[in-house]
């Protein structure tokens, strides 16, 4: 048996994944489909990670003249000859993507946008001795390529000739080669994001309105484009006027299965390296999106995991997705989340299920103006989905996976440490009552705090682990004090402890062992988490670093209940 194909962590273009014999899961049906149900202009919205990128260089290197057919030999589309003799590389493909259209000003951001309009140009420089192009014609390229003197890493094209840069590229490929162009653009939505965290959104907005504008309206040289990108920005924002529009959503039945892998591609993956032992934890960490009628598994999450085992067999699922750019949204969210708001969060981390309206086309600035706004850009970026309709955009709304999941008890615990950092008063009390032994006035000031955020309860997903995230707010009240010495499940005499604190100016010693009460009964649960305290020999660490006195606290929390129970 020869040797397996390396997998595709990071590999975005369609022609070196099947030239160096990557691992491959066949979507060039997306072809195909989109040739048969069509669109002059088409907008594929889907979270990051899912194979978008991908995808538009499989379109690109199928349509774009020279095409070499053997690379698509064997692949699904090859099958339909008559469609490949007609369409496989017949036409110029202008093809740019708008992910590093992100400066922190606007300036910035268009130069970056000129860039890539500029270095996709640059492609075509035959077009300068092209002998079907006038002078003009001509000219009209090289402005577009012309080279700032000073700076020749700079595209020096103005802010006028930028926006007609793809309707003039577009007119000059279709002349010169008598045949209409197609055009991909990659993460469209990009800049808009990021004119939207810096200040500089109605310029952006402006700017691409006329960019897609010229482009996409009434242009005879266009076959027809394709735009990929995570939201789908409103059509009365940069789409005006544009009625050769299909948009395709997460929630869309059709190309519902040729973005992220199905459970039988995964299946498919995980045979062919001799995972399946893995499946239900590949399962669970990485399915539960759902794509139309399709159930989805994040790629992106299955590749890189499917890539540490082969090197590491006993390697635990982690968190791959969201480690690949910035969470600013679910903060975001967080930052602004009201009671109730608060409460339908916990839901949804419980593992249950939520009933929200969803609203297709927002405009950035309208994000802030209603938090049920942000429901929408949840969904659609990918941290919840969805289990079903209502009726008139009113979906069931879930976090899809453990991975996700994480990532908001994550964004959580970062939120409420930072938030209660400003209270110095309330946290100096706090920590004052440990070493006074005041359970009472600790009762009152935890639960305080467990009442004022987001609470982790119980669920099946969490079974072993339900105290892990009172135990985490703990360390984070407590590791105010810089004076002490905190260690979280530290081993000291016969296991591991919750939390061992020492005030070496004091020489004393604080044991915590945290349990979450099954059915509410703290009573019970405190004198369990004591009992395991002198059992287990926690205080012997504390014992051998010199602590002369040794206080022992068993914490019960249940939902925003807490119970403290103190000897020493």
């Amino acid at each position: 048996m020869g040797a397996k194909k390396r997998l595709p962590v990071g590999i975005e273009f369609f022609d070196e994944l099947i030239r160096e014999n990557f691992y491959y899961i066949d979507k060039t049906g997306l072809i195909e489909e989109l040739l048969n149900n069509w669109g002059k202009v088409n907008l594929f919205t889907r979270p990051r990670r899912f194979g978008k990128s991908l995808n538009m260089s499989m379109l690109k290197t199928f349509f774009e003249r020279g095409c070499d057919p053997s690379i698509f030999e064997g692949l699904k589309i090859s099958h339909n000859v008559k469609l490949c003799e007609q369409y496989m590389g017949q036409f110029p493909v202008i093809s740019i993507s708008m992910k590093g259209v992100d400066g922190r000003t606007f300036e910035a951001a268009c130069t970056a946008l000129k860039g890539i309009i500029g270095t996709e140009a640059m492609r075509f420089q035959f077009l300068e001795d092209s002998k079907i192009l006038s002078q003009k014609e001509k000219e009209l390229y090289r402005q577009i390529i012309r080279i700032d003197e000073k700076n020749l890493d700079v595209y020096a094209m103005s802010e006028g000739i930028l926006q007609q840069s793809l309707l003039n590229l577009s007119a000059l490929l279709a002349k010169h080669y008598g045949r209409q162009v197609i055009l991909l653009i990659d993460e469209y939505d990009v800049p808009l994001d990021k004119a939207f965290q810096y200040g500089y959104y109605d310029e952006m907005v402006s700017l691409v309105r006329n960019l897609f504008g010229n482009v996409l309206k009434t242009n005879p040289n266009l076959y027809f484009a394709v735009l990929t990108g995570c939201l789908r920005v409103s059509k009365e924002s940069i789409f005006t006027g544009l009625n050769n529009f299909k948009v395709l959503t997460i929630t869309d039945v059709r190309f519902d299965e040729y973005f992220g892998f199905t459970d039988a591609d995964v299946r498919g993956i995980l045979e062919y390296y001799g995972l399946m032992q893995k499946y239900d934890a590949v399962r669970s960490w990485y399915d539960g999106y759902q794509f139309g009628k399709v159930d989805i598994y994040c790629p992106w999450d299955v590749i890189s995991y499917c890539d540490k085992l082969c090197s590491d067999p006993n390697a635990q699922p982690e968190d791959y997705w969201s480690n690949t750019s910035g969470n600013a949204i679910v903060r975001r969210f967080i930052d602004k989340a009201n009671l109730q708001t608060r409460s339908e969060i916990e839901q949804l981390i419980e593992g249950r299920e939520i009933i929200k309206e969803i609203h297709p086309e927002l405009t950035y600035n309208e994000l802030d103006a209603n938090i049920e706004n942000l429901w929408s850009v949840l969904f659609t970026t990918g941290y919840l989905t969805q289990r079903g309709e209502i009726e008139n955009g009113r979906f069931h709304l879930a976090i899809p996976n453990r991975e996700i999941r994480n990532l908001f008890i994550r964004q959580i615990r970062e939120w409420f440490k930072e938030s209660v950092g400003n209270d110095r008063r309330k946290l100096d009390n706090l920590c004052e009552a440990f070493l006074k032994k005041d359970a009472e006035l600790i009762e009152e000031l935890l639960g305080e705090y467990l009442w004022n955020t987001i609470s982790i309860r119980d669920t099946a997903v969490f079974e072993s682990k339900k105290e892990n995230f009172y135990h985490g707010i703990l360390l984070g009240l407590l590791g105010y004090r810089n004076d002490w010495l905190i260690k979280s499940n530290a081993e000291s005499g016969n296991g591991y402890s919750d939390i061992l604190i020492e005030a070496p100016s004091k020489r004393i010693g604080i044991v915590i062992e945290v349990k979450y009460a099954e059915n509410g009964d703290m009573d019970t649960a405190c004198t369990k988490a004591i009992k395991q305290i002198e059992e287990k020999q926690y205080t012997a660490r504390l014992q051998e670093d010199g602590m002369r006195t040794i206080i022992r606290y068993g914490i019960a929390c249940y939902k925003k209940e807490c119970r403290v129970m103190v000897e020493g």
